[in-house]
Formats: structure tokens, sequence, C-alpha cells
């Protein structure tokens, strides 16, 4: 029996897979996110609705929508925060509140230190401290 898409490239079907794997991927993490995120990429993901549905039922550009569903699956999908997950026994709650505001949600030094009611040099200080702890754990499982 001849195949039904002769002419579709391995090429093709490689970036197929690809994307078909990070679709996966992408919903299985969507319990990491958390408020109106989680229902964009719900929305986007699970619902199938487009850049301009969304956009149109939350009253903003869908260049907007477009642009924050690609930041949030480049984060889900690679990024600082998991690796703090991966290593969160090593991490305070504190440290893993500040890990998720920062690398995840994508707020601002400013912004964690107002929503957490922190100074502007603590939450730098955290930071800097959690991006120690990551880098002395990939150096430890890189060596092994």
């Amino acid at each position: 029996m001849s195949p039904l898409n002769g002419n579709i490239s391995e090429q093709t079907l490689e970036m197929k897979g690809y994307r078909r794997g990070r679709l996966e991927l992408l919903q299985a993490r969507l319990g990491l996110l958390r408020g109106k995120d989680k229902v964009l990429m719900t929305m986007y993901l699970v619902n199938g609705n487009s850049f301009r549905q969304i956009a149109r039922l939350r009253g903003v550009s869908e260049t907007s929508i477009a642009r924050r569903i690609y930041q949030l699956a480049e984060r889900l999908t690679e990024g600082e925060f998991l690796s703090c997950l991966r290593n969160r026994d090593k991490l305070s709650q504190r440290q893993m509140a500040v890990a998720r505001d920062y690398f995840l949600t994508g707020l601002s030094i400013k912004q964690i230190a107002g929503k957490r009611s922190m100074s502007f040099y603590t939450v730098r200080k955290v930071l800097f401290s959690i991006r120690n702890v990551i880098k002395e754990l990939e150096s430890v499982s890189s060596s092994c």
C-alpha cells in the first residue's frame, strides 16, 4: 500500500513531530501557570481559540496576545524556572515564589518587590542566590 502523502518531505514530518511534542509538553505544564496566564494558555492550547478571538475577549490587540503566548511557551519549555523546579529542595519557599514571579510570569524586580513586600535590593539578592544555586547544581551534574 502506498503512503497517503507521498510528496511530504522527511523534514516536514520531523517538524510536525517536533510541534506535536512541544504542544503535548505545554499542555502537561499548564498546571505551573496561575491566573490570567493559565486561562490564556488554556484558551489557546486546549480550546483552540485563535489570537483574534482571545484578543476580542480580553480587549487587547492580537499582537499582544501572540507575544504573551510565545513568551509563556518559551518559559514553560526552556528556562530557569524549570531548573528551579528540578532543584526545589535546595530553594526556600520564598526563593521559589520569587523564581516563579521572575522566570515564569516575567515580572520585573520592582513589581516583585511590591507584590512580595520586599525591597528591590532583597529581590535582587534572592535572584542572585537562586542563579548561584542553579549554576552550582548544573556544574555538579555536568561533571558526573
